[in-house]
């Protein structure tokens, strides 16, 4: 299925990066899903971009209820294609839609209540460790660097999808 739009809901602004990235590459509009709800009839076919916390896609329940979500994408602090199934049973996403997962960044400065907690927690426990293991070493230089990853690379898994639609 072909979708007509792309919609996005972001945190930091790491996954509206990547939604009007997609947009120019593909010519497709780009809406914040409240702004979709607005200008998209329910039921219109679209890929679906949301940021990931505690796995789950933020959002994809809202757009999967009044859109058909042709193709799913997660923004988190992971490199990209890492902790699909992960990503995919936490945010109860179907197997026959396509889920992509896309390395975002870190911006402490926009991080707010329960996600900026969380992330200091996690920092913590792992500054806290006597040992890491490699995994956490490079989960630990991402919480504590702000930096962005977003690039036209991380989305060509994404865009040779699309072309095939």
């Amino acid at each position: 299925m072909k979708p007509n739009a792309i919609v996005y809901t972001s945190s930091t602004g790491f996954t509206r990066q990547y939604a009007f990235l997609l947009g120019e590459q593909t010519g497709l509009p780009v809406y914040a899903l409240e702004e979709a709800k607005k200008a998209l009839p329910a039921g219109e076919a679209i890929v679906y971009l949301g940021w990931i916390f505690a796995s789950q896609i933020k959002g994809y329940g809202k757009a999967a209820g009044r859109y058909r979500v042709c193709a799913l994408c997660g923004v988190g602090l992971t490199p990209t294609g890492g902790r699909r199934e992960e990503v995919r049973k936490a945010s109860k996403a179907p197997e026959d839609i396509p889920l992509f997962t896309l390395q975002g960044g870190m911006d402490r400065g926009k991080l707010r209540g329960m996600n900026k907690l969380a992330i200091s927690m996690l920092t913590k426990g792992l500054q806290g460790q006597d040992q890491r293991s490699p995994a956490d070493e490079e989960m630990l230089a991402l919480l504590t660097r702000d930096d962005c990853y977003v690039s036209l690379e991380n989305l060509s898994e994404v865009l040779e999808w699309l072309r095939t639609q």
